[in-house]
C-alpha cells in the first residue's frame, strides 16, 4: 500500500451518491492524500461545502452536477483547485429518452460556466470528453480522458459457460429501461426463443410495469450486490450492452474480465471497452443485434479470453491511480498553489 508523502495536498472528495466505482476512487486517493469525504445533497451540501473547501487544497467531485458547479465556484473564490469527473449523464442531452442534465436550461447554464472554469474535467471515455466540450461550447482544453479501472483478480473466469445472454442494468423507470436498450434486448429475445436471457438490476417495484412485455425466455432478477455479480458473469457465455447511450459501462468491463463474449451498441464508451474483442452493432439495427448475439453464442472460448485480456491490459486500476495522482500533484505543486 502506498504511503502518504510528507505535506501532501488535502483533498475534499465530494459526490451526491456513493456507488462502488466512486468508493473505489476514494480508496485510491486515500492511499496518497489526506481525504475529507462529503457524500450528500440539498441544503446539507450547500452548507458543508464552503468550510470543507476552505480546509482543502483541491476538491474532487464525481459527476458534473449543480453541486459540482457550486464547488467549482467556491474553489475559484477561495483560490483552491478543482477536479470534476464526468461519467455520462453530465455530458448528455438526449431529448428522445429525456436523458442528461443538459436538458434543463438553468442546470446547463451552471454547468457551462463550471466546465470552463474547473481546473480539470476527467472524462471516463473520449466520447464524453468531446460531448462535454461541445455542450459547454468551448475548446475543452481542460478536459482529459481517464478511464475507470478494474481488478482482474476480483472479476475472473470460473467454471463452464452456459448458452446464456446476460445484461446488468439498474432500472426503475421506463426512460431508464429504454436508455439501457432493454426494449431492444426483449425484441432480440423474441427472435431467439430457445436462448435464455437474464436481466439483473430491475427494481422490484418496476417489474410489474414490464412483466407484460417480457418474453418468456427472459428472467428478471432484482438487485444483486456487486460482489455477487461475478458468479452470474462466470455463467454467461454472452454479455449484451444494447444501450441508447453510455459512458464507459462498468458492468460490461466486469463481464468481459469474467470471459463473457461482449455484444454492444456502437454508442458512447461501449466501442472503447469492446474494441475488437466482441461484436458491435448500430443502436437501431435490430437484425444486426440478433445476428451478433447468434455469433457470440457460438464463438470459440478464445473470444472470451480475448475480451478478458483487453480489459485486464487496457483498463487497470493501477493506470487510473497513476493518472489521478499525476493530475492532482501537478495541480497542487508549489508553483500552482
Amino acid at each position: 500500500m502506498a504511503v502518504v508523502s510528507q505535506n501532501p495536498p488535502r483533498i475534499l472528495f465530494f459526490s451526491t451518491i456513493s456507488p462502488p466505482f466512486i468508493e473505489e476512487d476514494e480508496v485510491i486517493l486515500s492511499r496518497h492524500y489526506p481525504i475529507e469525504k462529503i457524500i450528500t445533497r440539498g441544503a446539507q451540501a450547500l452548507l458543508r461545502l464552503p468550510p470543507a473547501i476552505l480546509r482543502a487544497n483541491l476538491v474532487f467531485c464525481w459527476f458534473g452536477s449543480v453541486y459540482a458547479a457550486y464547488a467549482v465556484f467556491l474553489s475559484k473564490l477561495l483560490r483552491k483547485k478543482s477536479v470534476v469527473v464526468l461519467g455520462g449523464v453530465d455530458a448528455s442531452r438526449d431529448a428522445e429518452i429525456n436523458y442528461g442534465i443538459w436538458l434543463t436550461p438553468w442546470k446547463a447554464f451552471l454547468l457551462r460556466h463550471a466546465f470552463r472554469r474547473a481546473d480539470r474535467l476527467l472524462a471516463v471515455d473520449p466520447f464524453l470528453q468531446r460531448e462535454a466540450a461541445r455542450l459547454a461550447g468551448y475548446d475543452g482544453q481542460n478536459i482529459l480522458t481517464v478511464p475507470t479501472g478494474y481488478d482482474p483478480q476480483q472479476w475472473h473466469e470460473g467454471g463452464k459457460k452456459e448458452a446464456l445472454v446476460l445484461t446488468v442494468a439498474s432500472c426503475e423507470t421506463m426512460w431508464r429501461f429504454k436508455k439501457k436498450g432493454l426494449d431492444k434486448l426483449f425484441d432480440a429475445a423474441r427472435a431467439l426463443p430457445n436462448i435464455p436471457f437474464m436481466v439483473i438490476g430491475i427494481h422490484s417495484s418496476f417489474i410489474p410495469d414490464i412483466e407484460g412485455m417480457k418474453p418468456s425466455n427472459v428472467t428478471l432478477v432484482p438487485y444483486v450486490p456487486r460482489d455477487e455479480l461475478v458468479r452470474y458473469y462466470q455463467r454467461a457465455k454472452v454479455y449484451c450492452q444494447p444501450s441508447y447511450t453510455e459512458g464507459l459501462p462498468n458492468s460490461l468491463c466486469e463481464a468481459m474480465l469474467c470471459g463473457c463474449v461482449p455484444v454492444g451498441t456502437r454508442v458512447g464508451g461501449i466501442p472503447t471497452a469492446i474494441g475488437d474483442a466482441g461484436y458491435l452493432v448500430d443502436y437501431r439495427d435490430q437484425q444486426g443485434l440478433v445476428a451478433a448475439l447468434r455469433h457470440a453464442l457460438v464463438a470459440p472460448a478464445e473470444m472470451g479470453a480475448k475480451a478478458r485480456m483487453r480489459i485486464a491490459s487496457e483498463f487497470t486500476r493501477e493506470r487510473r491511480e497513476q493518472s489521478l495522482c499525476r493530475i492532482i500533484d501537478q495541480l497542487c505543486s508549489s508553483n500552482n498553489r
